[in-house]
């Protein structure tokens, strides 16, 4: 039997988007993905396509609650993969994504960021453990 591989940058992406959006165990539950660019067309160096932001409740006075919203990373496409680019968690990405046998690296920037390249369809489900792990990070860090 033969299988098709997914390596299409912006499939990649889509994919990630429903994985991230469409579910709602393991944290995911509070994660969206916001300012979306249905036109993004990959590029060589990425083109961002949306970002992965975190949204809690808070309490700011006795009968209100407003939501606090985090950004955890971008997502960008290229012709051949997806690219996340982690603005929060870093650390804890590297090691996650490290551990899920994605490729990793390092981005030197100020802030830092932390990429984490999905090159295939099957890739996602680890990137999704990756943002998981992330976002467990964050939340306990506050």
């Amino acid at each position: 039997m033969v299988e098709d591989r997914i390596t299409d940058g912006t499939r990649i992406a889509q994919l990630l988007s429903s994985e991230l959006d469409g579910r709602e165990d393991g944290g995911l539950e509070s994660l969206a993905v916001t300012n979306a660019d249905k036109d993004a067309e990959p590029t060589a160096d990425g083109t961002r396509a949306y970002d992965v932001t975190m949204t809690r409740a808070v309490d700011t006075a006795a009968d209100e609650s407003s939501d606090d919203t985090t950004q955890l990373a971008q997502v960008f496409v290229q012709p051949d993969r997806a690219r996340l680019e982690f603005t929060a968690g870093q650390d804890g990405a590297a090691e996650a994504a490290a551990d899920a046998d994605l490729r990793v690296r390092p981005k030197a920037t100020q802030p830092p960021r932390t990429l984490v390249f999905v090159e295939s369809g099957a890739e996602v489900k680890q990137a999704t453990d990756v943002v998981q792990a992330v976002l467990s990070a964050v939340q306990t860090t506050d």
